[in-house]
């Protein structure tokens, strides 16, 4: 993945306008990947998918609680992307109190199958997914990539953890460890 260009994709996103009014005051708005991150040094995690235990309880947080770290290190920003619709990103993050990280709806999984990450979680009955990725992306192009071993279609792996969590990543920016949350 080193040296590759992120794919081309547009999500599908949803976005607060105020001047709609009414109980649900959001519109639709496509998102260009490649102009959203052009010119940019940007992390992007990916991830199983919205309200799941690892996910909820360490993954999101652990980058939230650091975001001011990576911001330090010269990120301008943090993605999580994830197999799942706007609006359940949307209330995911709502209910995880997400205030600094930007959750990406990948929807129907374009940009995930074309990093080449769409896996079958049908035996959990979650259909397709992405497996658990992350990477820090200079202008577009990928300078770090890193990956949970094991990827698989039969759920033969406890979902695994560690190779993705946000000191991994740090530690690759900073070229030193960073303390593991406690």
């Amino acid at each position: 993945m080193l040296g590759r260009s992120i794919p081309d994709v547009t999500l599908k996103t949803r976005v607060r306008d105020d001047s709609l009014g009414g109980p649900n005051p959001f519109r639709w708005q496509d998102l260009n990947l490649r102009e959203e991150f052009a010119g940019k040094k940007v992390v992007v995690f990916s991830l199983p998918g919205a309200f799941t235990p690892t996910c909820s309880n360490e993954q999101c947080p652990n980058f939230e609680r650091l975001y001011g770290v990576f911001k330090a290190a010269g990120v301008d920003e943090v993605y999580c992307l994830s197999v799942n619709d706007a609006f359940v990103m949307y209330q995911w993050g709502k209910h995880l109190g997400l205030e600094k990280i930007k959750l990406l709806p990948d929807g129907s999984g374009h940009f995930t199958r074309r990093m080449g990450m769409l896996i079958d979680k049908d035996h959990l009955g979650f259909g397709m997914r992405s497996w658990r990725y992350a990477m820090i992306v200079e202008d577009n192009t990928i300078t770090h990539w890193f990956e949970e071993p094991g990827i698989n279609d039969t759920g033969s792996d406890a979902d695994p953890y560690g190779e993705t969590a946000p000191e991994k990543l740090l530690a690759a920016l900073t070229d030193e460890p960073v303390a593991a949350a406690a």
